[in-house]
């Protein structure tokens, strides 16, 4: 009797440490600028319209490189925004440094990605990327933490960014520009999870929304093009299609939401190469 009852309360506490793992909280920290907020804006809707629990922060400030990330750890510079949304709720702060943020939390994903204009050309990452990584490594509080690079996305095709005169101004070239850049710096430094955010929206733009998905030539916009890569950041992380997710931002129709859905499920399928998308 002793043997079934210890059997039973085993059973019991193996169900309950499975229920209580299910309900904990996703944590994901971006170190990013305005490129990882467009990433992350409808993330915690669609995790939370899918039964998932997520926190996730980003370390702000507009237009931020690798190189300056780097330089405010190295002088742990208070210039940041912290940025950070637990189940839906928004809080903002300023002047926090890059190690706050780290230690503010277990974080379970931590993302690096380049200014966006820089991210196409590889030499821009190294050797930068290496030592900021390896401050993050040290000052995380998760020793099983996991690292992964927002694979950020071209300019619209009419552009008048200054850094898309790197690329000719030519949309294709940086794109595969940027593909290739983030696929070789996330194997130098063994980063398994790169968010091909960049090809969801690549693909999204050869369907009928066409170059559309963004706002202002380089940002996204602010509903569908945010959502197609808030599609892509929870397939990443959550492991499920988001095709079939009932949210969607106020505003983005069934068509648009369809088409979102449909083009971050397919990046994560072929997260280097455009899936042709002209039947949606």
């Amino acid at each position: 009797m002793k043997t079934k009852n210890s059997f039973l309360l085993i059973l019991c506490l193996l169900l309950f440490s499975s229920l209580h793992a299910q309900n904990e909280p996703v944590k994901i920290l971006a170190i990013g600028n305005s490129f990882a907020d467009d990433g992350i804006e409808y993330l915690d809707e669609i995790a939370i319209s899918a039964g998932k629990h997520i926190i996730v922060a980003n370390t702000y400030i507009g237009g931020c490189s690798i190189q300056r990330h780097l330089d405010n750890a190295r002088h742990d510079k208070h210039d940041y925004k912290y940025r950070k949304n637990i189940d839906g709720k928004y809080t903002e702060e300023k002047g926090k440094s890059l190690l706050e943020a780290l230690k503010d939390e277990e974080w379970d994903y931590i993302v690096f990605q380049q200014a966006s204009s820089f991210a196409g050309q590889y030499s821009s990452y190294f050797p930068e990327l290496t030592e900021l990584m390896e401050y993050v490594k040290a000052n995380a509080n998760n020793p099983n933490v996991k690292y992964a690079m927002q694979q950020t996305w071209a300019y619209a095709k009419d552009s008048n960014h200054p850094g898309f005169f790197r690329y000719g101004k030519n949309q294709k070239a940086m794109y595969e520009d940027v593909v290739f850049s983030y696929d070789k710096a996330a194997q130098k430094q063994n980063i398994s999870i790169v968010i091909p955010t960049g090809t969801a929206i690549q693909n999204g733009r050869s369907s009928s929304l066409g170059d559309t998905f963004c706002r202002d030539g380089y940002h996204l916009d602010l509903k569908y093009g945010r959502y197609t890569a808030a599609c892509a950041w929870f397939e990443t992380f959550f492991g499920e299609s988001p095709i079939g997710i009932t949210y969607r931002p106020e505003g983005v129709t069934d068509e648009q939401a369809s088409i979102a859905q449909h083009a971050a499920h397919f990046a994560i399928l072929r997260p280097t190469s455009v899936t042709d998308m002209s039947n949606f």
